[in-house]
């Protein structure tokens, strides 16, 4: 069954509420067959959330839509059967090795030909040579491969993946996501929640939510140009002390240390120039730079509004 207009995700208006707090609030959001969508959003931002009441985990307050061509409200059981699941936490058992998770998660979903599903799924993952090795025993980066290999046995045409890289090793992290990008190659959607920028910058698009609410999305150069923001970096002497006198003056919104230099932004260029203006000299060199993804998700948070509030 397809999803109507090549949307593997068409919703509008989510919202769940947790007693008088809403977690999610009125969220649309279009996400593309064999796309790469990103979260990213700070603890508590409701990217969680949000991921279970699509999967079916949790039952929605308000919205409409479809997911995967079915209704989002009234399908859930038939998405349920359509979409892979990685959860933050590893939820696998540790005294069983690879191949015996693999094959008892088989046994609970009835996955037909479940020998043939198992050892396809240890070959994806590049899991022959562990498949006996206790799960217990493993690293973070290759419980990450276990975790991923169980999801893929039914044959999703979702993924949600929440936060899977988590502790996970650079190079670990660098080969899931080789293997994201195949997976999405093959027309498989995922839906990928992330506190790394690099990790979003890996993604076709993204969204940034803070405490329930949907802020910006886009590619990674639409959201970055959406927020308007100026960048300038500085080196030289005493940056230290700099930094204490730039933050707070007119214009300054950010001022983050990047190795030897600092990164001063804000959005209102104009005024952002004329209190640089007042700290050129003294032997230091400032220059016009992009503004990164981190610079305009850190401004976005700081004027977001605490659900707790």
């Amino acid at each position: 069954m397809s999803a109507p207009g090549g949307f593997a995700i068409d919703v509008s208006g989510v919202t769940k509420r947790f007693g008088a707090k809403t977690v999610v609030n009125g969220i649309t959001l279009q996400v593309a067959q064999g796309e790469i969508f990103g979260f990213l959003g700070p603890n508590g931002s409701g990217k969680t959330t949000f991921i279970r009441m699509l999967c079916g985990l949790l039952t929605p307050d308000g919205g409409s839509g479809t997911c995967l061509g079915h209704d989002f409200l009234t399908g859930q059981a038939l998405i349920k059967r359509e979409v892979g699941y990685m959860t933050q936490a590893f939820s696998y058992y540790t005294d069983l090795s690879i191949r015996e998770n693999l094959d008892f998660v088989a046994r609970i979903y009835g996955i037909p030909d479940r020998v043939g599903a198992v050892r396809r799924s240890i070959e994806r993952l590049g899991l022959q040579n562990r498949s006996g090795q206790l799960a217990g025993q493993l690293s973070g980066g290759w419980k990450q491969r276990l975790a991923l290999a169980a999801c893929l046995l039914h044959g999703p045409r979702l993924l949600l993946l929440d936060e899977p890289t988590a502790g996970v090793d650079p190079k670990a992290r660098r080969g899931f996501w080789d293997e994201i990008h195949r997976l999405a190659a093959e027309g498989i959607t995922i839906l990928v929640t992330t506190h790394y920028m690099d990790e979003a910058e890996r993604c076709h698009r993204i969204a940034c939510l803070a405490y329930g609410n949907l802020l910006v999305k886009g590619t990674v150069a639409e959201v970055i140009r959406s927020a308007g923001f100026a960048t300038w970096s500085v080196k030289g002497a005493e940056l230290g002390r700099l930094a204490g006198l730039l933050r707070g003056k007119p214009g300054v919104e950010q001022v983050v240390p990047f190795g030897n230099t600092l990164h001063v932004s804000g959005r209102d260029s104009a005024s952002l120039e004329e209190t640089i203006g007042g700290f050129r000299g003294e032997g230091r060199e400032w220059n016009r730079i992009p503004s990164g993804l981190e610079d305009v998700f850190i401004g976005l948070m700081d004027q977001a509004k605490d659900n707790f509030d």
